[in-house]
């Protein structure tokens, strides 16, 4: 694992997508494997799925699929890492910076990011909550949700599932 450590993943992103979720940074066992939340205690798949945007519970190795559902991944931070809080304020600063630039390039409709305390410092925003923000990113409509890492216990798969589902109807109506 530790060989993963040097490892980027490609974005799974198309122009015009509904929504760009983003990771913080890729964990080891993505950057091993070459799957965003691939790690199995991660819980991003299960609650694309209960939150309505996948017809059925997606294995990671099937992230080529979600562009022709509408949805994309990408990550703040290129770099892998085995815990988020590895990263530093700058790295999560120039994150941002490059995630505003391929928000800008690609134009979807959201962009979700999943991580509040990620999107906190990257974004110079100390007070901001999980949901819709106030701001816009380029011109895409912007959101945070939960981090679905298994290390983020204050989140069941069921309240993950909740979240992802509000955006799902806030999707719908705009």
């Amino acid at each position: 694992m530790a060989a993963a450590a040097d490892r980027t993943l490609p974005d799974v992103i198309a122009t015009g997508l509904d929504v760009l979720f983003v990771g913080i940074n890729p964990g080891l066992w993505s950057a091993a494997t070459g799957w965003h939340f691939a790690r199995p205690g991660n819980r991003f798949w299960p609650a694309l799925h209960r939150g309505g945007f996948t017809p059925r519970l997606m294995h990671p190795s099937e992230q080529g699929e979600l562009p022709e559902l509408g949805l994309g991944i990408t990550n703040m931070v290129d770099r892998a890492s085995a815990r988020a809080d590895e990263l530093t304020p700058a790295e999560l600063l120039a994150g941002a910076q490059t995630l505003t630039a391929k928000v800008a390039r690609y134009r979807p409709r959201w962009v979700a990011v999943v991580g509040v305390t990620a999107y906190r410092i990257g974004f110079a925003r100390p007070k901001a909550g999980f949901g819709p923000q106030p701001e816009p990113l380029a011109d895409a409509r912007l959101w945070v949700l939960p981090n679905p890492s298994g290390l983020n216990a204050h989140y069941t798969p069921q309240t993950l599932g909740a979240a992802f589902a509000e955006l799902r109807q806030a999707t719908r109506q705009q």
